[in-house]
C-alpha cells in the first residue's frame, strides 16, 4: 500500500489503517473484557465476497455497534470462530469497509469527526434533523456514495435509522437493494443498550451479555418484490418486525422507555 494511497472518498489508507488500529486497541475489552460478547455466524462472513455486500442491522447505540461490527467481520475474515480473541485481527483490517452514519452525528464533535474518517458515509436525514421532525428529498450525493462504496467493498448500515426499538425500516435502504443488488447480510445485536450510553462512548454497566448475530444473505425476487416486500423482510431480519414484540425481555422495554423519556425533556 503506498502511503498516500486513498479509497474513492479520498481517505489517506495508511492513515485509516493506524486509526482502526488504535480504537481496537481502546475499545477491544468492551467487548472482550468489561462485558462479553457472544458471536454466531462467522463462518458466513467468510463466504462473502470482496464487494458489493450489505450488511442490515438493529441499532442500539450510535458507535458501539459500528465499532463491534468492526471487530467481528474482521476477526471473522482472519479464522476466529464466532469469537475476538487476540486482537491481532485488526493489524490488518478490511479497508474497503464502510458504514452509514447520520450526518448530523458524524459531525458533532471532533471524536466522531475521526471516527468518521474510518469509513462512515454521511447522510442526510429525510425525516429528522436537530431532533425534530422533518420531512426532505434524499440527497443524490448520499446515494451516490453508498453505491460508490458498495462498488468497492462492504456497506454496512441500520435501515431503521434510529436506535430506538421497533420503529419502520425507512425505504430507502429498500431501494439500494432493488437497485444495486448487494448481498444483503442480516445481523441482530443485543445488549448493547444495556452495557453502553446512548452514544455508545461510555460503559453503563459491566458484566453485561452482549449478542451478535450473523444471519444467511436474505433472497429477493427483483422481479416480483415490491419496495414493500423488501422492507417486510429486512423487519423480520433484523427482528424488528411488530411481531417480535412479544419476545422481547422486559428489561430492554424498560430501558427504552428511559431513553425515549429522556429525549422529550431534552428536545
Amino acid at each position: 500500500m503506498g502511503l498516500f494511497k486513498r479509497n474513492p472518498f479520498g481517505h489517506i489508507l495508511f492513515l485509516k489503517k493506524w486509526l482502526i488500529r488504535v480504537a481496537a486497541l481502546l475499545t477491544h475489552k468492551r467487548y472482550r473484557g468489561f462485558n462479553s460478547l457472544q458471536i454466531e455466524g462467522s463462518e458466513i462472513i467468510r463466504n462473502l465476497p470482496d464487494t458489493n455486500v450489505l450488511f442490515i442491522s438493529n441499532h442500539q447505540t450510535y458507535f458501539a455497534d459500528v465499532v463491534a461490527m468492526f471487530h467481528v467481520l474482521n476477526a471473522s475474515l482472519k479464522g476466529r470462530e464466532n469469537n475476538i480473541k487476540n486482537v491481532g485481527y485488526l493489524w490488518n483490517p478490511k479497508m474497503n469497509m464502510y458504514y452509514v452514519a447520520a450526518k448530523e452525528t458524524m459531525t458533532s464533535g471532533l471524536l466522531p469527526k475521526i471516527l468518521a474518517y474510518a469509513g462512515a458515509i454521511s447522510v442526510e436525514r429525510t425525516w429528522r434533523a436537530e431532533g425534530k421532525d422533518v420531512k426532505r428529498g434524499v440527497n443524490p450525493n448520499d446515494t451516490e456514495n453508498i453505491k460508490v462504496a458498495l462498488e468497492d467493498g462492504w456497506v454496512i448500515t441500520f435501515p431503521q435509522g434510529t436506535t430506538r426499538s421497533f420503529k419502520p425500516v425507512r425505504k430507502g435502504t429498500a431501494h439500494i437493494i432493488m437497485q444495486h443488488k448487494p448481498i444483503v447480510v442480516p445481523i441482530v445485536i443485543d445488549g448493547f443498550r444495556r452495557s453502553f450510553d446512548r452514544k455508545g462512548l461510555l460503559i453503563k454497566k459491566k458484566g453485561i451479555l452482549q449478542s451478535f448475530i450473523i444471519k444467511e444473505p436474505l433472497v429477493f425476487d427483483y422481479e416480483k418484490d415490491s419496495i414493500e416486500d423488501i422492507v417486510e423482510k429486512i423487519e423480520y431480519a433484523i427482528e424488528q418486525h411488530s411481531s417480535f414484540l412479544k419476545v422481547i425481555p422486559v428489561e430492554d422495554l424498560e430501558e427504552q422507555a428511559k431513553l425515549d423519556e429522556e429525549r422529550k425533556w431534552k428536545y
